[in-house]
């Protein structure tokens, strides 16, 4: 994305939620809107014919519901990155919306600049959760499992030191970089640092895999 807008399209039935995103996008001279649907095949129709980084999908819409179209896209735009964007957060849509390749899942109550960083993170080719939507994943992946994997994570962790470890935990926890901080007495910053470290030594590709290993290994 060096030197180039990061082109979204926006998806959600409701115009005033819609005007609110396309404000707070826009906020960030690097973000550019190029179009907006009020439904799910409006949305699949209006990707196909522009060409976008990332799409912002509501699940609950008419015609066509943001998990169907999700899926509809994986398949007709795979380029296109597609963060679910909702009030349901139920553990269900979140599995679902990763399970169909979504690249994130965020809450409508996330703060804007958490989205701008969401649409940042999926445009960069990462995953990005945010943390209501982690601890579902990291609790319905882990039931009746960390016994069996346990042993492995442990070992992975061991090679942490001892602060990479305090940041890992709270990973697991499904606390933002800032939270973390604040627990931490550090700077967003820091954590930023940190996190990539760990994820580097953890050959993990984002905070999800890294919060379920944390889980795993019991921290």
């Amino acid at each position: 994305m060096t030197g180039q807008s990061i082109r979204v399209v926006i998806a959600d039935d409701e115009p005033l939620i819609r005007a609110g995103i396309r404000m707070i996008l826009t906020s960030d001279p690097s973000i550019e809107v190029v179009a907006e649907a009020s439904n799910g095949r409006e949305a699949v129709e209006l990707v196909r014919a522009h060409g976008v980084d990332v799409v912002l999908l509501d699940i609950q819409m008419p015609v066509l519901d943001g998990l169907s179209a999700l899926a509809e896209l994986r398949v007709a735009v795979p380029n296109a990155r597609v963060i679910v964007l909702t009030t349901f957060g139920e553990r269900e849509n979140v599995l679902r919306a990763l399970e169909q390749g979504g690249a994130g899942f965020l809450l409508k109550d996330t703060a804007p600049a958490e989205l701008i960083q969401a649409v940042r993170a999926a445009a960069a080719g990462d995953a990005y959760l945010s943390p209501a939507a982690t601890r579902h994943v990291v609790d319905q992946l882990t039931l009746g499992k960390a016994a069996v994997r346990g042993e492995g994570a442990r070992q992975r962790v061991a090679a942490l030191s001892e602060r990479e470890r305090d940041v890992l935990a709270l990973l697991g926890e499904g606390l933002s970089n800032a939270d973390a901080g604040r627990r931490l007495h550090m700077s967003e910053a820091t954590v930023k640092t940190y996190v990539s470290r760990i994820l580097a030594k953890l050959g993990c590709e984002n905070r999800v895999q890294a919060a379920l290993l944390a889980r795993d290994a019991g921290l």
